[in-house]
């Protein structure tokens, strides 16, 4: 199992910080001026630079100590998305309709939290493995569920129905959540220079999303 502390980067630093989703492709370019693509990755890695988030000393302080905290690369941890982190875009509010997660079949008791990007071209489905606790919310076949009926496992997201209350054959499950990304430091180093500091120049501290 990969190392994981449940913890969370500072979130006032995480609101102002840059990145985003990377994908993998490999594209070669044909004698006809076609081009060839792969995906080498099935799913998308976020990265983020977390250095872009720093305003002054102490928020430097507070990264560090974090940092040495989790032992450099050694431990995974919590980061929230600036953009994307919640189940509903990111001007609406979260609802248990908000995204499909299974069908039931009238005997599985579990489903795994996802959440769908997609248009007319196409989709992809994201698997979130790190939901906040306390925020999950799901519906069966548009009837929003009881907290009593169901529990959401915070370290993993998968939800699991309370006996007799699991979904019936061809009922649609939703749900609606906030979540966080679980990523590393992606470097064993960070360099502090408070003179380049202090004049603007901000220490690149870059974090790399992980499948805990």
């Amino acid at each position: 199992m990969t190392a994981f502390h449940d913890v969370r980067f500072p979130l006032r630093l995480s609101l102002t910080t840059s990145g985003g989703p990377v994908r993998r492709t490999d594209i070669v370019n044909l004698s006809n001026g076609r081009e060839a693509r792969n995906r080498r990755w099935a799913n998308s890695r976020r990265a983020y630079d977390a250095g872009s988030g720093l305003k002054s000393v102490a928020d430097l302080y507070a990264v560090l100590e974090f940092f040495e905290a989790r032992g450099g690369e050694m431990y995974g941890f919590r980061f929230r998305d600036p953009i994307d982190w919640k189940s509903a875009a990111p001007d609406a509010a979260v609802t248990p309709i908000d995204q499909a997660i299974g069908t039931g079949d009238g005997e599985t008791d579990e489903f795994q939290l996802t959440k769908t990007y997609g248009d007319a071209g196409g989709i992809w489905r994201r698997e979130i493995y790190k939901p906040v606790a306390g925020s999950v919310s799901v519906a069966v076949a548009g009837a929003v569920q009881a907290a009593e009926n169901f529990v959401c496992d915070p370290a993993t997201g998968m939800v699991r129905f309370a006996e007799g209350h699991v979904p019936a054959g061809g009922a649609a499950v939703t749900a609606g959540f906030e979540f966080d990304v679980p990523v590393r430091f992606a470097t064993d180093r960070i360099e502090v220079n408070l003179a380049a500091f202090n004049a603007g120049s901000i220490p690149a501290i870059p974090l790399i999303e992980i499948v805990p």
